[in-house]
């Protein structure tokens, strides 16, 4: 099976620890890019980030273990994972504002 042959699946990670005001969404907007992602992040009013991705299990995997890790500013202490629809048309990544 190729790459272009692999299902898109979507996944929604809510990422809790010292990650607003330190680039945390930029830095995913960074990483998803690298690894092709669609999708979105913004800052939820809880002091969380709140991300959106589609892509194949392994770029999602990918994206997972990136932001376990965070950006050298921020403290991740905790990233919670759930299935979530796919979104029809999205195509690009992009950082969205504070709900």
């Amino acid at each position: 099976m190729t790459l272009a042959e692999k299902p898109v699946e979507a996944r929604r990670f809510l990422v809790r620890g010292r990650v607003q005001g330190v680039g945390f969404r930029w830095f995913v907007e960074r990483e998803a890019h690298i690894l092709a992602i669609a999708g979105w992040v913004r800052n939820n009013h809880d002091g969380s980030v709140e991300i959106h991705a589609q892509g194949t299990r392994d770029q999602l995997s990918g994206l997972h273990g990136r932001l376990r890790e965070g950006p050298r500013a921020a403290r991740v202490d905790a990233v919670e994972v759930s299935d979530a629809a796919t979104v029809v048309g999205i195509s690009t990544f992009r950082i969205e504002g504070a709900w």
